[in-house]
């Protein structure tokens, strides 16, 4: 795919506790990584809506989307020097409803991870860097719901 123009995407920053929830890529770009999950905004959806379908698809959790951490590009050349992939993501502070994953989709599985482990794990600089700005975001986010406390068992 080479594409005439950027691509809309949107990512989640769901932790919990020391954790945070990521999904391993079933396709390029990132194949077989580790990294945050999310996808691209179909025709007609907002942000917010896409991000929700994103997640139930990829981890099978309800989430409640709070505010935006980051907004960057990810662009990836292909070997001949071709743009192969121009994604603008939108990455929110999200909430988790429920503990059960069920990987699907774009995502080869889906785990909550230590954020201490990230570097080991292979996870980009740039994900981590707005993992962590999440962290700090998360004490002064005051969800609109109260819901049961999500993460691992």
């Amino acid at each position: 795919m080479y594409p005439d123009r950027p691509v809309v995407a949107v990512g989640a920053v769901v932790l919990a506790d020391d954790r945070v929830l990521l999904v391993k890529r079933a396709q390029a770009p990132l194949q077989g990584a580790w990294n945050l999950p999310g996808g691209c905004v179909e025709l007609g959806e907002t942000l917010e809506t896409a991000l929700v379908r994103e997640l139930r698809e990829e981890t099978g959790l309800a989430i409640e989307v709070g505010p935006v951490i980051e907004v960057l590009d990810r662009l990836h050349a292909a070997a001949d020097g071709r743009l192969e992939f121009h994604y603008v993501i939108i990455d929110y502070l999200c909430r988790a409803s429920g503990r059960i994953l069920t990987p699907a989709t774009d995502a080869a599985d889906a785990a909550w991870h230590r954020i201490a482990d990230l570097e080991a794990l292979g996870v980009t600089a740039r994900a981590i860097e707005v993992i962590r700005k999440g962290q700090a975001m998360a004490a002064s986010w005051k969800p609109a719901a109260t819901a049961s406390a999500p993460g691992p068992r």
